[in-house]
């Protein structure tokens, strides 16, 4: 069963050290959306912002960006570092490969000292690998921090392309925000379509916010600080975050937030949400994970949450897992607002939202440590590698 953390430090023994205290983990934002949704202009525009200072690029090729070599401080054939304090790496094989050698060169000095990171997606890609590279790395996930997935959607072709495609309904399905590009080209008299397109979406993904992309008014900061963390103000959004958990009722009475819509492809997405006022046993948390992952994880799009515990009442547990990965769950060193009640935001795709909920009730009415203590012990525990998430 889960250890017990200290009353006021939580272990932080495999936490990569900084002059004896654990590094703060560097957020991590996703960048994705189908062919032709325009993540490579967006790039192309906004790297060179000041607002992309202290932030790393990775891209999958250079030559998709065009950039002034007027504003390019130094270059060699993976790295582009511009003179604004903006770094633009290019995948090379493996991501994990090039996000560790990214971070040696960070950690040695032979790059900027970069604070934030944006990882661009294939267009074609269902984004959930890209978050499991990291989420299930034993290093990446200590020293990386996955806050946000943003996702581009071209508004001129946007709604034939969810007709067609599922993967870019997953790609809607997990965003935190969802961006309108070429909104601009939208014909005035067919307006109607557009706000069709903003009405499905928000169908998809009630917890996203969906924004319009424009040159003049949207700065990179608006675009890549939609996570828990506020990239800005160096604070906790758990609002933002988990916008949505006011589709609950109190005390676990949660239910499905299912819309209907005439597209086979959008049925299949699901999002509800759990909301309890009672402080959770990590053991009995530890067990309803467990058997989640294990029974619905290739459903589970996505699960964001904040939980009071009863052994750690002053500081809540950050929960977040794609599909069957969870990151390792981290405290924060307080709680960010006035309401300690425990919320659950579920994103699944041919989920069973009524199954997952008996299963969250059965842990939290009936729980039982003896019982628990006999499910599959040799699985690993997550709770033990919980780590203090202080961002300052």
């Amino acid at each position: 069963m889960p250890r017990k953390p200290s009353s006021s430090h939580a272990d932080t023994s495999s936490t990569p050290m900084v002059e004896g205290r654990p590094r703060t983990p560097i957020p991590v934002c996703i960048l994705t959306g189908f062919l032709g949704a325009g993540k490579t202009t967006l790039l192309s525009r906004q790297l060179t912002h000041p607002d992309m200072a202290d932030t790393a690029v990775i891209i999958n090729e250079f030559g998709d960006i065009s950039l002034d070599h007027h504003l390019i401080e130094t270059a060699d054939e993976q790295i582009i570092e511009l003179k604004g304090g903006c770094l633009c790496c290019q995948i090379r094989g493996d991501l994990v490969t090039t996000l560790e050698d990214l971070l040696r060169r960070r950690d040695n000095g032979r790059v900027i000292q970069f604070r934030r990171l944006v990882i661009e997606t294939t267009g074609l890609a269902d984004p959930a690998p890209v978050l499991n590279a990291i989420m299930s790395h034993p290093y990446l996930s200590l020293r990386y921090a996955l806050t946000s997935v943003v996702t581009l959607v071209d508004a001129l072709t946007g709604a034939e392309t969810l007709n067609t495609h599922i993967e870019s309904v997953r790609q809607i399905a997990i965003a935190d925000l969802v961006a309108l590009t070429k909104v601009d080209l939208v014909k005035e008299n067919e307006q109607h379509k557009l706000h069709a397109l903003e009405e499905r979406l928000s169908s998809i993904n009630p917890q996203a916010q969906i924004m319009v992309v424009d040159e003049v008014t949207n700065a990179p900061a608006q675009l890549f600080s939609f996570g828990l963390y506020d990239y800005e103000t160096r604070s906790i959004n758990l609002e933002r975050w988990l916008k949505g958990a006011g589709l609950v009722d109190y005390e676990g009475a949660a239910h499905a937030h299912h819309h209907h819509d005439v597209n086979l492809h959008d049925e299949r997405i699901k999002s509800f949400s759990i909301l309890t006022r009672k402080p959770i046993p990590l053991s009995a948390l530890e067990g309803f994970l467990h058997l989640l992952r294990i029974r619905y994880g290739p459903t589970l799009l996505r699960l964001k949450g904040i939980v009071h515990t009863v052994e750690e009442p002053a500081r809540p547990v950050v929960i977040h897992a794609v599909q069957h990965v969870f990151h390792t769950p981290v405290y924060l060193s307080e709680w960010p607002d006035s309401d300690h009640s425990s919320r659950l935001v579920f994103i699944t795709c041919d989920g069973d939202s009524g199954a997952i909920k008996a299963l969250f009730d059965a842990f939290e009415n009936n729980y039982n440590a003896e019982a628990l203590s006999a499910i599959e012990p040799e699985n690993p525990l997550l709770f033990p590698g919980a780590k203090p998430l202080r961002f300052s």
